[in-house]
């Protein structure tokens, strides 16, 4: 994988939704893309790069091809800027004898066992007192360095903890945060001493514990991803390299980087929200075109969502359907759920697959066994929001939703290669 490092260091910088944004915001401005301001006039030029953030968690980039007329078609992908966590209660700190601990709830669906002994840090947003009570004064903060720990309970006082051991969320697994005196007893005095402002600006904060474990490679010829936050941030980073690159002039082309994904989509940030079709009808506006016209380009669209999806297990292999497995280091993962948790239809398929063929990607299919419920993504909701023809794909992943996940180096290699060439193919 050519950039390999620079998709490193784009995982070890994306520590919280707030710095994933942040971190393609960088990437998007170095390729000569235009930040808008969704609150002003829009003065949109065919063959010209845009993007926008909002509540600095979710991002839209898109590009209007300098060609486009009444036969363009809108190629959309997206994927999600969240990951699941530990998020910091108010009012955290816990004193027990000399500890100092402090009060998470977890956010979405965790392996909880796997942060265990983890040298972790804190990261996410900090609101500060404003002079406009209507306006936010907000920061982001980054410790970087590891400040807390989730110790294990020794196996002498646990005797039965490998035969699997209930895990309460509420006592058993808040981070160490140090010993305790004065100063420490106040969580605000550490925010601020990090920050160099005065604990009595802080009006509140939004943040995540992160395994602070960097990206790196593994197996006996380095054909293994294991980092944090594979899911989704390798989808993130694909989209981002495919809007970069050469699109076809012919089509508006758009990535869609969403928040909230892993704890169901629907808030203002996530893909359930109006903001996709609100955003589309502005586009389309600034370019002189009506609603009809954006209605009528939808029935010819396609959305990817791309999504990590469930790598075969050696070890679990009764976990999985006998026919349809998805290998590391075998190609993407169309997937498919009768159900449609999984958006897909057979006119989708067929579009991915014939872009694989033709740009010599592999690909693979991965069903659920049939009596085990698939998880839940973006896709099903996006497709229902905007009747644009929608489908689920990603790459292989192990240990998903764990503090440290596991891919093969030439997936990640194939999906960036399947979004270059889903935007610049042409028609």
């Amino acid at each position: 994988m050519n950039n390999l490092h620079e998709f490193f260091d784009f995982l070890d910088n994306s520590t919280s939704p707030f710095h994933a944004v942040k971190k393609c915001s960088e990437i998007l401005e170095n390729e000569s893309f235009e930040c808008l301001s969704f609150e002003k006039q829009w003065n949109l030029e065919k063959g010209r790069s845009y993007y926008l953030k909002f509540y600095d968690t979710t991002l839209f980039a898109f590009k209007i091809g300098n060609d486009i007329n009444e036969d363009m078609i809108l190629r959309i992908a997206a994927a999600h800027t969240d990951f699941p966590s530990f998020r910091i209660k108010p009012n955290p700190v816990i004193k027990e004898k000399s500890y100092m601990r402090l009060n998470t709830e977890v956010y979405g669906g965790m392996i909880l066992s796997s942060w265990y002994d983890r040298a972790l840090s804190v990261s996410g947003k900090i609101a500060l007192k404003s002079t406009n009570l209507f306006e936010t004064n907000e920061i982001l903060v980054n410790f970087i360095r590891p400040i807390m720990v989730i110790p294990n309970l020794a196996i002498h006082l646990n005797k039965d903890v490998n035969k699997g051991i209930e895990i309460n969320k509420q006592t058993d697994i808040l981070p160490l945060l140090g010993i305790s005196d004065e100063k420490g007893d106040n969580f605000n005095e550490l925010l601020a001493k990090q920050l160099n402002v005065s604990a009595d600006d802080i009006i509140d904060y939004d943040l995540f514990i992160y395994n602070v474990e960097k990206a790196k490679t593994a197996g006996i010829n380095n054909e293994f991803i294991c980092a944090p936050r594979l899911d989704d941030l390798s989808g993130v980073y694909a989209l981002l390299q495919g809007i970069i690159s050469n699109v076809c002039d012919k089509d508006i082309h758009m990535v869609c980087l969403f928040d909230n994904e892993e704890v169901g989509n629907h808030t203002k940030q996530g893909c359930a929200s109006q903001i996709t079709n609100i955003l589309l009808e502005k586009i389309f506006e600034s370019l002189g075109k009506s609603r009809i016209n954006l209605y009528e380009v939808m029935l010819k669209s396609i959305i990817i969502s791309n999504d990590v999806a469930q790598a075969y297990h050696p070890n679990y292999s009764s976990k999985f359907d006998p026919t349809n497995r998805a290998e590391l280091n075998k190609g993407i993962v169309i997937k498919i759920d009768t159900t449609q948790k999984y958006a897909f239809d057979t006119g989708a398929v067929a579009i991915v697959q014939q872009l694989c063929d033709k740009h010599d990607i592999s690909y693979q299919k991965f069903v659920n066994r049939s009596d085990v419920s698939a998880g839940s993504t973006m896709g099903p909701v996006i497709s229902t929001l905007l009747p644009i023809r929608t489908i689920d794909i990603g790459i292989p992943l192990l240990a998903m939703h764990s503090a440290m996940e596991t891919m093969g180096i030439k997936d990640q290699e194939s999906i960036i290669r399947f979004m270059t060439a889903y935007f610049s193919t042409d028609r």
